[in-house]
């Protein structure tokens, strides 16, 4: 069973290191995930994170990457719903590496 422990308990991923229960995701749980992914949280991140938990809720779904930029567009400007601001946050991919820190399953079309 692949997962960690954090704080005496224990959380369940797949191989890929996503949450198996979304139920388990807390703030301490995203950094924990954001510092194996090299990630330093800031408020751009949490923005992108809570953006994608949003939607998620909305939609249940998590969005492939053309669109959480086209939604990031119509919700926050073109200055943040692009391309190449969403790789700077988060450069292993912004659909996928957002996703996995927001707790959320791996979005389809991601390898």
């Amino acid at each position: 069973m692949a997962g960690f422990e954090l704080k005496g308990k224990f959380y369940e991923t797949d191989e890929e290191g996503y949450l198996q229960n979304l139920d388990d995701w807390n703030e301490e749980v995203a950094l924990y995930i954001a510092k194996t992914e090299d990630i330093e949280m800031d408020e751009k991140r949490w923005e992108v994170v809570n953006f994608l938990k949003s939607y998620y809720k909305e939609y249940q779904i998590a969005p492939m990457i053309k669109v959480l930029i086209k939604e990031m567009a119509k919700m926050f400007g073109h200055e943040k719903g692009n391309n190449k601001y969403l790789y700077d946050l988060f450069p292993a991919g912004p659909a996928k590496q957002a996703c996995k820190i927001a707790g959320l399953p791996k979005p389809t079309g991601c390898v």
